[in-house]
Formats: structure tokens, C-alpha cells, sequence
């Protein structure tokens, strides 16, 4: 009887696996069906990983995982580090070549885990604002403007404002909490 436990155990976990990896496909309908009822329990987008990345990067903001973007946006984003969205963040060169290694190595349009290929899609070449992507845009165009002028979002940039757990690359819609609104659901 233990066996078949385990077997069913292992087949579930195979299923949890398979859904996760061709949850980027499901763009309307990420969380609906069978695998609903793990919501939550796993990552939309691959966890940063990389510590220096993380140290360099979340000083400021949030350490955006790589596959947000694809890897040309990553590059012009590295390359234009001088004047990084009004401000100078130019790195040493050894954590410059880490740090880009890194992004392109996990960008949108390189790896198959979670939503990355829907950020990869559309959207202009190159592009540096995740929150221009397609994507992203089709995603939130139901949040009105009104509500990033609360204290503690600003902008659509500050992701872990509604997502909780963005940080560990969990976007899950239905765990979308906004500061003076509340649970939303679109």
C-alpha cells in the first residue's frame, strides 16, 4: 500500500512540474483547473539566485529575475549603467561581467521556466522597462493609475508593493494584495 502512495506521490509531483513549466502559455487562465490547488506554492518566474547580483541590484530596487526581460533589453540595460533610469550605477567590471552573464544567461527568451516566454513575446526590441512588455501590460491594464499614488507603490515598477512574494518570483493574480485597496481581483 506504501508503494502505491509513493507512486501516486510522484505522479502528482510530475503533474505539479509539467504545469509549472507550460504555465507561461496560460496567460489568461495561469491558475484555473487542476493545478489551482497548488496556487501559490510555486515560483511564475525563476528566483534570483545569483547573490552578487542581488547585493549590486537590490540596494536600490527590487532584484528583478532575469527572465523578466529578454537578453537584448538585459544587455541595454547593463551597457547603459551610467544612466540607469536617472541614476549612476555603474559597476567594477568583474561584477559587470558576473551580473551580465547572469541576466542573459536566465533572460526571457533563454529560458523555458514559468511566464518568462510571455515577457519574452512582442513588444519592442531591446525594450528596458519590464513593465512596457505586452505582457505585463495586458496584465495590469484592468489597475487604475490612481492607485500607484498610494505611499507605498509609486509605480508599476515596484512589483513587490501587491506581489508578495515577487521576490521569489511568485506573480500569482489571485495572491495580489494593493496598499489601500486591498485583495484584487480583476
Amino acid at each position: 500500500m506504501m508503494k502505491k502512495w509513493l507512486l501516486l506521490l510522484s505522479l502528482l509531483t510530475g503533474l505539479v512540474l509539467t504545469a509549472q513549466a507550460v504555465q507561461g502559455d496560460e496567460d489568461e487562465h495561469e491558475h484555473e483547473g487542476w493545478h489551482g490547488w497548488f496556487k501559490g506554492a510555486a515560483a511564475d518566474i525563476k528566483p534570483v539566485r545569483n547573490e552578487r547580483y542581488r547585493q549590486e541590484c537590490a540596494s536600490c530596487h527590487m532584484a528583478y529575475q532575469p527572465g523578466l526581460l529578454p537578453a537584448q533589453s538585459w544587455k541595454r540595460v547593463m551597457n547603459s549603467l551610467d544612466n540607469h533610469f536617472g541614476e549612476n550605477a555603474e559597476l567594477l567590471p568583474e561584477d559587470m561581467k558576473l551580473i551580465s552573464e547572469y541576466l542573459q544567461a536566465g533572460a526571457a527568451d533563454t529560458t523555458s521556466f514559468g511566464r518568462s516566454g510571455a515577457f519574452a513575446r512582442g513588444g519592442k526590441a531591446g525594450r528596458m522597462r519590464i513593465t512596457e512588455s505586452p505582457y505585463f501590460l495586458r496584465k495590469h491594464d484592468e489597475v487604475p493609475k490612481r492607485f500607484l499614488k498610494h505611499e507605498k507603490i509609486g509605480s508599476f515598477s515596484n512589483c513587490v508593493a501587491c506581489h508578495r512574494s515577487a521576490e521569489q518570483g511568485v506573480y500569482d493574480e489571485h495572491d495580489v494584495n494593493i496598499p489601500g485597496v486591498g485583495r484584487w481581483d480583476d
